[in-house]
């Protein structure tokens, strides 16, 4: 198993907003750090790769795009 180094940060934060994650992490059985880390991992995973960046090109200006008649043929692609 790969060990990731952990790095202490302070940043600054609304009150109200740190009651809600902090009820939130309570919620999910977490600790506040755990809870604040997933969600920003979620977040910096959301950003597309190079491969999806090119396909949404592609699709923005029809090109290499295939027709899918039928549903099962979609699910042939997709497998």
């Amino acid at each position: 198993m790969e060990s990731t180094i952990k790095v202490t940060t302070t940043f600054r934060i609304d009150k109200e907003l740190l009651e809600k994650i902090r009820a939130k992490a309570k919620a999910a059985n977490r600790s506040l750090n755990n809870y604040v880390e997933c969600l920003l991992m979620e977040k910096a995973q959301e950003e597309p790769n190079s491969t999806t960046l090119k396909a949404m090109r592609d699709a923005e200006n029809n090109v290499n795009l295939e027709k899918v008649e039928k549903a099962s043929d979609l699910m042939k692609l997709l497998d």
